[in-house]
């Protein structure tokens, strides 16, 4: 299977401590390390320490946001790692532009990167889309190598698959809590659907698209929403939820590991990799 990781525990943490985990995913086998861009470090720049702190891991932004750089920056940035560490950087792009509709921002964006005349050796990097709409969906197998989905259960993978097609590439978040303590385990996962839920119109939208009710998304979120999003009621279940979207059509699966802390839980990708590996 191919099985990566994804978190946003790097953001506040030493360097040193970063560069230890990322060496750590590397030894434990996973394929990928993601992870997201939101206050921490700039996206470009810590894809480049973690690919130095490790020698055959690909590093995939998870996503870079496109409205904080300009494409000509992003483009750049993606041809200079992708040179230095040939095979081994993954460019995912997304997030907003206020003013305009997200699809018709991130392909203008896209026209700006291709016009972008470098002189830089060697091919661009793997370049996906943060996309979970039809229309992104359609835009990242039109215009990229595929798409990345994030806070998504099995049935929007193979709904991705069946938009975009079979050639696109397709990485896949998965949200799981490795505690044995059921009681905690659930209050861990509710607090991840939670915040989404109340903060993400994007991510409430797209569970409507899949069938969830406002019921669902009231209150942060019903047991069925929660259970369906995060995989917390044992080893056996994170194990099937992982194989269930690499059955459903994902290509990749990276998998966040909620601990209901603010460290980076290297204790729990121990745990998760004889899982899932």
């Amino acid at each position: 299977m191919s099985v990566g990781l994804w978190t946003f525990a790097f953001d506040g943490k030493e360097i040193g401590e970063v560069r230890t985990a990322a060496a750590e995913v590397e030894s434990l086998g996973f394929s990928a390390l993601w992870f997201g861009e939101y206050r921490g470090r700039e996206a470009f720049t810590q894809a480049s320490l973690l690919l130095a702190a490790t020698s055959t891991l690909t590093v995939a932004t998870g996503i870079a946001r496109f409205s904080e750089r300009e494409a000509t920056t992003a483009e750049a940035a993606g041809h200079t790692l992708a040179e230095a560490y040939p095979g081994r950087f993954t460019l995912g792009l997304g997030g907003h532009r206020p003013g305009s509709g997200v699809v018709t921002a991130m392909r203008s964006y896209l026209d700006a990167m291709d016009e972008v005349d470098l002189d830089v050796p060697g091919a661009r990097p793997r370049r996906v889309l943060a996309a979970l709409g039809p229309k992104l969906l359609e835009l990242a197998a039109a215009r990229t190598d595929g798409a990345h989905s994030y806070f998504v259960p099995p049935e929007h993978t193979a709904f991705a698959r069946e938009t975009m097609g079979p050639d696109a590439y397709l990485a896949v978040e998965q949200a799981v809590v490795l505690d044995a303590d059921p009681g905690r385990a659930r209050r861990i996962a509710r607090e991840h659907v939670g915040g989404y839920v109340r903060l993400a119109a994007h991510q409430r939208a797209n569970l409507k698209r899949l069938g969830f009710t406002d019921a669902d998304l009231a209150d942060g979120g019903s047991d069925r929403l929660v259970d369906a999003i995060v995989a917390y009621r044992g080893e056996r279940e994170i194990a099937d939820r992982v194989r269930a979207h690499l059955d459903a059509g994902a290509d990749h699966v990276c998998v966040q590991v909620l601990d209901g802390t603010d460290g980076i839980p290297v204790e729990g990708w121990r745990r998760l990799a004889p899982l899932v590996l």
